[in-house]
């Protein structure tokens, strides 16, 4: 059996044994112990991914007049009113751009330069242009445009394979013996995925609350009894490894569940008020009181994955980005809001992954699938209020145009975006290209975002 076989079997094994929430075992048949712990400060890195394919076209939009209209001559239908923008004037673009209506909390912590727009990034091989891509002369990304190739190779940083492991995995691997700590350090609080896994640092995949028990564990003297016979037989020694690699699975994933719900029993109730009846915004909620309790949990670095779905809008897609774009807004601003709250906003930051970007020509009241894009990076430690990278001229046929339907030939690597994340998360520089296979075909290893 494979090793991406072999994991997927131990995570369905303890998934199904922990009601949806797995974890990832430090070794390949149990814990290791971790190295002690050496260095004083706290940071975290919190991945929000946007699945479908985010068009970041009507997220940051030209404001000047004749950049506008040629935006609203391109766009067509899907062109947003120029005086319902929120005009935003990043020092290096040398022109006023504006954020999405919805955006209003985004766009004051982008004036008070808490927030970044990382613009034109993507998975690249190598430094590619429109023609290397149209005659073939470049590698570009297998599967290209394909959703579930690009959200796997944006999470690995894997652009020629299937990968079996993440680059916040590879990014913990590296860190664990500096940061160490019993408990894990990577957490999802969107469910099993790619981004999260690692060769040997341990991490939670949860489906939003990692510290619940296995259903029908619910404290009464009953379950409990129930509750030891299982933990009982988990340590059973079977002489079959792959059961006794999913029965330690299980075992670390009950025994960091009861962990995590005993911090945070402890911790203290937030003041800073999220969104009611947004899944995405119970996410950060969540990541938020973990953060809080870091201390009982003996942790110095953490990493979370959330995730906000639908922005594969092949129709309907002002009225889908009028709402999504409202959550993002509401519960990112939130979430920043609680950071400070906790006194810990220059170590958290927060960063926007997705598929891919979309079309800049419509098809019919939504967009096709295309490659680069413009993310959002927020948090005390971010120099924001500016744009880093090369914004794309929004031109179809245009310079940075791949196929003459305004899909934008990424100018900043994946590779270099994430880099810039986990140099400032404590990677060393010499380590980053051991994490991100394509570093070394850029210039630049890093982005200049961060603090």
């Amino acid at each position: 059996m494979g090793k991406w076989n072999r994991r997927e079997f131990l995570k369905t094994t303890c998934c199904s044994a922990a009601a949806g929430f797995a974890a990832a075992s430090f070794s390949r048949f149990g814990l290791v112990n971790a190295l002690a712990q050496n260095a004083t400060d706290y940071k975290a890195l919190v991945c929000v991914f946007l699945f479908g394919g985010n068009d970041s076209n009507n997220m940051v939009i030209p404001f000047g007049s004749s950049a506008y209209n040629s935006y609203k001559s391109a766009r067509g239908g899907l062109a947003l009113a120029q005086n319902q923008l929120l005009p935003i004037n990043p020092p290096s673009a040398g022109a006023p751009f504006a954020f999405h209506p919805r955006f209003g909390s985004l766009q004051s912590l982008f004036n008070n330069r808490q927030l970044a727009v990382l613009t034109n990034v993507g998975t690249l091989v190598q430094p590619t242009t429109p023609k290397q891509f149209r005659n073939g002369s470049a590698p570009v990304p297998m599967n290209l445009f394909s959703h579930s190739d690009q959200e796997a190779q944006m999470q690995t940083a894997t652009l020629d394979k299937i990968g079996d492991t993440g680059w916040a995995g590879r990014t913990a691997d590296k860190i664990q013996s500096i940061y160490g700590g019993n408990f894990p350090i990577v957490i999802s609080l969107a469910g099993t995925n790619i981004f999260c896994e690692g060769v040997v640092a341990q991490a939670i995949q949860s489906n939003g609350n990692p510290s619940q028990l296995l259903n029908g564990f619910n404290g009464s003297t009953d379950s409990n009894a129930r509750l030891a016979t299982l933990q009982s037989l988990l340590t059973f020694d079977t002489g079959l490894s792959l059961v006794q690699a999913a029965s330690t699975t299980a075992g670390n994933a009950i025994q960091n569940g009861q962990t995590l719900a005993a911090a945070l029993a402890g911790g203290t109730p937030l003041a800073t008020q999220f969104p009611k009846n947004s899944y995405f915004a119970s996410q950060l909620q969540q990541v938020a009181k973990i953060i809080q309790v870091r201390s009982a949990l003996g942790l110095q670095r953490q990493i979370f994955f959330v995730s906000l779905g639908g922005f594969d809008t092949h129709s309907n897609q002002l009225a889908q980005q009028d709402s999504l774009f409202n959550d993002m807004n509401q519960s990112l601003s939130a979430f920043y809001q609680a950071t400070v709250e906790m006194g810990v906003a220059p170590n958290v930051s927060t960063f926007t992954l997705s598929d891919f970007g979309r079309t800049y020509s419509p098809n019919s009241s939504g967009t096709d699938h295309a490659w680069g894009s413009h993310h959002l990076i927020l948090g005390g430690a971010v120099k924001g209020g500016d744009f880093y990278g090369t914004f794309p001229t929004l031109a179809v046929n245009g310079p940075d145009d791949a196929t003459g339907q305004g899909r934008w030939v990424p100018t900043t690597s994946l590779d270099q975006y994430a880099a810039t994340m986990a140099a400032w998360f404590g990677v060393a520089a010499a380590d980053l290209p051991t994490i991100f296979p394509n570093l070394a075909n850029f210039p630049a290893a890093t982005l200049g975002i961060m603090g």
